[in-house]
């Protein structure tokens, strides 16, 4: 082999050497950058392990401290039911002491309410008959009211200081209504007036007669023409058809000679004129 051949050869096996060599260089250069980008991602991703820890550690935090806060609240809205848990029970403790005391009140109340009711009779015995009918029928509904168990005992003490108060205003009221008197032992329908309880008068349907009451005989005194004139005008001062005025009536108290009663100059204007009497419909 002559020496070019040679020279040729090893220029030739040098030059594959260099090539096979930049391939190594290329193969390791392609697999470090490889290995680079892994590393690089990996980081990437451990970044974003870390950044998302950390942002479940404030939620985290911020749970616990929203808990906190909560059983705070809670802490302390116990203590104020615990508050008004004590403060309830006391006031049980005085509605008991109530109780017993009402108990004992309606005790002493019901007696009373019977008490009041005689009186309410016995006053309707002696008084004047102003409005008999209407008071007979009121003191029969209250005694019959007292036995009732769906009124309880508080309306039956109202309702009978109710007809109590009834009862004070026929002796500071003037009215009018239409009622049976007794006149020689026989019962007449006639036209009723009372000025309080000092004057007492009557006139027939036909307004031809006249009557006056007498506390003295507890009769109905026929009066004359001139006294039937003055009850006219005080039927019509009832009726709100005339003026208040100063009137000359007869007065249910004395009896002088000649089985005359006393007259007397009455002011009806300081007697309030009464409406028509009604207690929740019913009449007084």
């Amino acid at each position: 082999m002559n020496h070019t051949r040679m020279r040729y050869l090893l220029v030739a096996g040098l030059s594959m050497t260099s090539s096979l060599a930049m391939a190594n260089e290329q193969a390791t250069l392609q697999k470090s950058q490889n290995i680079e980008t892994q590393i690089t991602q990996s980081a990437a991703k451990t970044q974003n392990r870390v950044a998302n820890s950390s942002d479940k550690a404030m939620q985290l935090e911020a749970d616990i401290a929203g808990l906190k806060q909560e059983v705070h609240n809670l802490s302390v809205y116990n203590s104020h039911l615990e508050g008004l848990i004590a403060s309830q029970g006391k006031e049980l403790e005085g509605f008991d002491t109530q109780l017993s005391q009402i108990d004992d009140t309606r005790q002493s109340i019901v007696p009373l309410m019977y008490e009041m009711l005689e009186g309410l009779e016995k006053l309707n015995a002696e008084d004047r008959p102003i409005r008999t009918e209407t008071r007979a029928t009121r003191l029969d509904s209250l005694n019959e009211m007292m036995t009732q168990a769906d009124v309880s005992d508080a309306e039956k003490y109202r309702r009978i200081l109710e007809a109590y108060q009834i009862e004070m205003d026929y002796g500071t009221k003037m009215g009018a209504y239409s009622g049976t008197i007794e006149v020689d032992g026989k019962p007449i329908i006639a036209e009723q007036l009372y000025i309080g309880r000092v004057s007492l008068v009557a006139r027939s349907n036909d307004r031809q007669r006249y009557w006056a009451w007498d506390d003295n005989s507890n009769l109905w005194v026929p009066q004359n023409g001139s006294v039937g004139r003055e009850i006219d005008k005080a039927f019509d001062i009832a009726a709100k058809q005339a003026s208040p005025s100063l009137l000359e009536l007869p007065i249910s108290l004395t009896l002088v000679e000649n089985n005359k009663l006393e007259t007397t100059k009455l002011e009806t204007a300081d007697f309030e004129t009464t409406e028509s009497e009604t207690v929740k419909g019913e009449e007084k």
